[in-house]
């Protein structure tokens, strides 16, 4: 049996979507905007900017902006085949992505690892993401299975300090 450290963490959700589609809401910045970030964008490794509606591949950099906060996310395509799995940079880690089908839904297994292990990262990185990473893939099986968003979109959180900590809906 695997044991729970700080150094990662794994979070499984099942979602009745088409793998296309899943993999869509990933990979694309049409897609990842659509239920997770404010905006996307993906350079290529030639330095031209990639269409919203075109999938990201490996060796891409990418700019992500945040609902209800004013930073950016900057990081790198490490992986990417173009149908299941994808594995970029985040916030100094890893974060992987993979689609399997099962029966009439996908299991999708988000993977963050490389964490340190100071207590700061224990706490913004590990807490802090993993809580982020739960919220964030409801939100992606609402929108996939009933169309809604759970994400708070009416209300600016931004000058609230511990808002990322305390809103369960960031």
């Amino acid at each position: 049996m695997k044991k729970l450290a700080f150094d990662e963490f794994t979070k499984k959700i099942y979602i009745k979507a088409p793998m296309e589609k899943l993999y869509w809401c990933w990979a694309t910045s049409e897609g990842i905007s659509s239920w997770f970030l404010k905006k996307a964008e993906y350079q290529k490794v030639d330095g031209t900017k990639r269409n919203a509606s075109e999938k990201i591949q490996k060796g891409d950099l990418y700019v992500w902006e945040w609902h209800n906060w004013d930073g950016q996310a900057t990081g790198e395509v490490l992986e990417a085949n173009g149908t299941d799995n994808l594995v970029i940079t985040f916030e100094g880690n890893n974060v992987s992505v993979s689609l399997e089908n099962h029966e009439s839904a996908v299991l999708l297994t988000l993977r963050q690892y490389n964490i340190p292990t100071d207590d700061e990262s224990k706490l913004n990185v590990h807490y802090g993401c993993s809580n982020g990473w739960t919220f964030w893939l409801a939100n992606l099986k609402a929108y996939l299975e009933h169309g809604i968003l759970l994400n708070e979109r009416d209300f600016d959180l931004t000058d609230i300090p511990l808002a990322g900590f305390e809103f369960v809906n960031m």
